[in-house]
C-alpha cells in the first residue's frame, strides 16, 4: 500500500498542504474548524508523517527532552505530568531522560537529545556546572532549569524556595514544642538538600537556638529505604524531639522505623516531610510535608521553553519562585 502524502490528506480535507503542514507543526496558527478537518482526514486516511524528513528541513523535531534527578520519585512523576500535557496540547512530543543524580550520566543523557534535534531541554540539573546548559544552547537548544533557579538573566527558571520551605517546617516542629531536632536529608551535593537543611538552622536561629545543635543525618539516596537506615542511625543515640526529612520518601522510611522499634509519633518524636505526594497523606500515621506546586513546575515550565523556541524575538526570560505550603497532619499534631 502506498503511503499517505500530505498532499493526499490536503486533497481529502480541502486544504492546501501548507495548512495540512501548519497543523503537524503550528497547530495554534489554525483554525479550529479547518484544524478539526484536517485532523480527521488524517485519522481518516491514516496519515503518519515522517519525523526524520521533517527534522532535517527544519533543523530539529517536534520534540522536546526532560531531564530529572530521579524518575522514581513521585515528585518528578508529577512534574513530568505536567511537562507532557502542555507538550501534547501544543503537538510536541517528550523524551525522558533520569540522571540518577550522576553527572556523567546527565551528560550522556544531555548528549543524545541533542543529536535527536530537541527543540529544548527542561531541566533538574544534578550540578552545578552551568558548561552542560551551554553546551546546549551553543547547538540552538533552548534550556529552562526546573527545581533550580537561575543565576544567570538570560535564563528561564522556575523553582520553589527550599530556604524558606525547610524554615517554615522546623519553625512548625519547634511551635509544638520541640528543642532537639534532626535533619534526615539526600546527598548534600543536591541544592535542595543544602537549602532545605539551611532553612532548618534559620528557624532554630530564630527561635534563639544554636543552629550548630541541629543533628544532620545524610542519606546516600532520597528513598524509603535510606529513610529506614536514617531511622536506624538515630535510633542508635539519643532519640530527637522532632525530626525533619529532606523529602516525603525519606519520612516515610523513617516513620516504619520509628513505629516499628516502638516510638510513638508524634507523642515520642514529630515528624515532617517535604514535597506532600500522595502517599503522605495515606500513610499509617498521616505525614506532615511542605506542599510544592509540583504539577504547576512542570506546566509553567514547559510553557516558557515553548514560548522561547516558537517566538525568539519576543520571548522574555523569566525566573519564577515558589512558596511552598505547610501541611499539617498527624505526624506533627
Amino acid at each position: 500500500m502506498a503511503m499517505v502524502s500530505i498532499k493526499d490528506v490536503a486533497a481529502h480535507a480541502g486544504v492546501s498542504p501548507g495548512t495540512v503542514s501548519n497543523v503537524l507543526n503550528r497547530p495554534g496558527k489554525v483554525a479550529p474548524a479547518t484544524r478539526e478537518r484536517v485532523e480527521a482526514a488524517i485519522k481518516e486516511l491514516g496519515f503518519v508523517r515522517h519525523g526524520s524528513a521533517s527534522t532535517l528541513r527544519a533543523g530539529h523535531s517536534r520534540t522536546i527532552g526532560l531531564s530529572v534527578i530521579d524518575i522514581g520519585n513521585p515528585f518528578f512523576t508529577e512534574v513530568a505530568a505536567g511537562v507532557e500535557d502542555v507538550a501534547s496540547d501544543l503537538g510536541y512530543a517528550v523524551i525522558l531522560g533520569n540522571s540518577a543524580g550522576s553527572p556523567d550520566k546527565e551528560d550522556r543523557n544531555l548528549r543524545v537529545l541533542a543529536e535527536h534535534r530537541v527543540r529544548g531541554v527542561l531541566i533538574t540539573p544534578s550540578g552545578e556546572d552551568p558548561g552542560r546548559i551551554d553546551r546546549l544552547r551553543e547547538h540552538g537548544i533552548s534550556v529552562v532549569l526546573v527545581d533550580h533557579p537561575a543565576h544567570r538573566p538570560d535564563q528561564c527558571a522556575v523553582a520553589v524556595d527550599d530556604v524558606a520551605g525547610g524554615r517554615a517546617a522546623v519553625a512548625h516542629l519547634l511551635a509544638r514544642g520541640a528543642r532537639s531536632v534532626a535533619c534526615v536529608t539526600g546527598p548534600l551535593t543536591i541544592r535542595q538538600c543544602v537549602e532545605r537543611c539551611d532553612g532548618a538552622r534559620a528557624a532554630l536561629r530564630g527561635a534563639g537556638l544554636d543552629p550548630a545543635e541541629l543533628r544532620v543525618v545524610e542519606a546516600a539516596t532520597m528513598t524509603a529505604r535510606a529513610g529506614e537506615k536514617a531511622a536506624a542511625e538515630l535510633l542508635a543515640g539519643d532519640l530527637p524531639e522532632a525530626v525533619f526529612c529532606a523529602n516525603d520518601l525519606l519520612a516515610l522510611g523513617v516513620l516504619r522505623a520509628l513505629l516499628r522499634a516502638g516510638v510513638r509519633v508524634p507523642e515520642d518524636v514529630a515528624l515532617i516531610g517535604y514535597d506532600d505526594i500522595d502517599f503522605a497523606a495515606a500513610s499509617t500515621v498521616s505525614l506532615s510535608s511542605m506542599r510544592q506546586p509540583t504539577y504547576q513546575l512542570g506546566r509553567i515550565a514547559t510553557e516558557l521553553l515553548l514560548d522561547e523556541c516558537d517566538n525568539p524575538d519576543t520571548h522574555a526570560h523569566q525566573h519564577i519562585m515558589f512558596q511552598p505550603e505547610l501541611v499539617a497532619r498527624e505526624s506533627t499534631q
